[in-house]
């Protein structure tokens, strides 16, 4: 039973941890349409559909995200009273690919992409790129810090799988 409240635990963070794309993706659209109602230099109105796109990226991550993590803390009671071991090894195997999708996407592809547009808002001196540039950044940054502390209670949910399994 303590294995199925550590699980618990661990999805109700993620929920309350994944809300946070859902914010700032309503700041984004917010910013998006403050700048098309006041945005009168050409830097300001090349703002509008980067911070669009951007904040419904952010609402689409966060919105799956919160789904997905609240229809699992829903079946975990029945897989886990179904078969315990079973439901421990398939999170225990869940959570190895999950921090190896971290590493890939969210340590590697995501820092090359920040220094990419970084390049871009360096060379190229256009208003439309470099809204696309610090909107990307800004974007990433935001994944980064909250995938980062995801990152960091999936590997102590994973150790506490572990460290309980061991004791029963």
């Amino acid at each position: 039973m303590e294995i199925l409240k550590t699980a618990t635990d661990w999805a109700k963070a993620e929920i309350f941890s994944s809300s946070f794309f859902i914010v700032f993706g309503l700041v984004f659209v917010a910013v998006s349409i403050g700048f098309w109602q006041l945005g009168k230099t050409d830097l300001a109105k090349a703002y509008i559909i980067p911070n669009a796109v951007a904040g419904i990226l952010l609402l689409t991550i966060g919105i799956g995200l919160v789904y997905a993590n609240k229809t699992r803390v829903s079946s975990f009671a029945e897989d886990f009273k179904n078969d315990a071991p079973a439901f421990v090894q398939s999170e225990v195997e869940r959570v190895d690919g999950t921090l190896k999708e971290y590493k890939t996407v969210v340590f590697t592809v995501i820092p090359i992409i920040i220094i990419a547009f970084a390049l871009i808002l360096f060379f190229v001196n256009t208003p439309t790129w470099r809204a696309i540039s610090i909107t990307t950044i800004a974007m990433l940054m935001i994944i980064l810090f909250i995938d980062g502390t995801a990152h960091a209670r999936i590997e102590v949910y994973k150790n506490q799988l572990l460290e309980k399994t061991e004791r029963n």
